[in-house]
């Protein structure tokens, strides 16, 4: 792990850098079937506000995570979905297993149970770095969504927490 990074709240003055980072997943073809980034109120507006954060490294952005609720059902409440994105000059440098162990962390000082992850099978560092965390596969969705015009399948992998929900 890079002890030159630092892991802070995200701010909505943060958008910017969260947001060229999120581009350039987009662009990946392997990250999200979004093929435009969403704008700051879009994002927020979907986003729990107490479990999303950044990387910084020299003080320059280089990775986000953030929590989307699967429901508004009140059977729910517990379970949510990770996104996390880490930009490509810091692959490697352990961004992504510092982001994601802290949400874990946060998530379960929020009273969260499950987080689940969907991810396109072909973006193994991704599902390598989930599993890494204790995120297992449920299962394949199978041509749950089109992506510039082509079917994809998504890998949906979840982690139960072992102290929140037991």
């Amino acid at each position: 792990m890079n002890k030159d990074i630092v892991i802070t709240e995200m701010l909505h003055s943060d958008w910017d850098c969260v947001r060229e980072i999120f581009i350039e997943g987009i662009r990946t073809g392997n990250a999200t079937f979004r093929t435009e980034a969403p704008t700051w109120e879009e994002w927020d507006e979907d986003h729990l506000t107490n479990s999303r954060f950044v990387a910084k490294m020299n003080g320059e952005i280089v990775g986000w995570v953030a929590l989307t609720p699967i429901s508004s059902m009140r059977a729910f409440l517990g379970a949510v979905e990770v996104s996390i994105y880490i930009a490509s000059n810091a692959a490697g440098m352990g961004v992504g297993s510092l982001l994601l162990k802290h949400i874990i962390d946060s998530s379960e000082q929020n009273e969260i149970w499950t987080i689940q992850a969907m991810i396109f099978p072909e973006n193994i560092a991704s599902i390598n770095l989930h599993r890494k965390f204790g995120f297992e596969t449920v299962g394949i969705r199978k041509q749950i969504g089109k992506l510039n015009g082509v079917w994809r399948d998504v890998e949906l992998l979840e982690r139960r927490s072992s102290k929140v929900g037991v």
